[in-house]
C-alpha cells in the first residue's frame, strides 16, 4: 500500500471514529509497518492524532493478524 493510499483511508477512519474503524486504523498501519517501516507508522499517528482518537501511540507496533 503506498502512503497516500494508507493516508486517504485513514483519513476515513479518524472522521467517522469508533470501534470498527479503530481496528480498521491498526489493520491499515500493520501494512504501512511491513512495507515502510516504523518512522512512517508514527508520522501518521502523529498526524492525524491517532492517540487521542484511537489511543494508538506512536512507537507501538503492529502486526497482521
Amino acid at each position: 500500500m503506498t502512503l497516500a493510499k494508507a493516508h486517504e483511508l485513514l483519513a476515513v477512519q479518524a472522521n467517522m471514529g469508533g470501534g470498527y474503524n479503530r481496528n480498521a486504523a491498526r489493520l491499515i498501519l500493520a501494512e504501512i509497518q511491513d512495507e515502510h517501516g516504523q518512522a512512517a507508522v508514527d508520522n501518521l499517528i502523529r498526524e492525524f492524532d491517532l492517540e487521542t482518537l484511537f489511543g494508538l501511540k506512536a512507537g507501538t507496533t503492529f502486526r497482521k493478524p
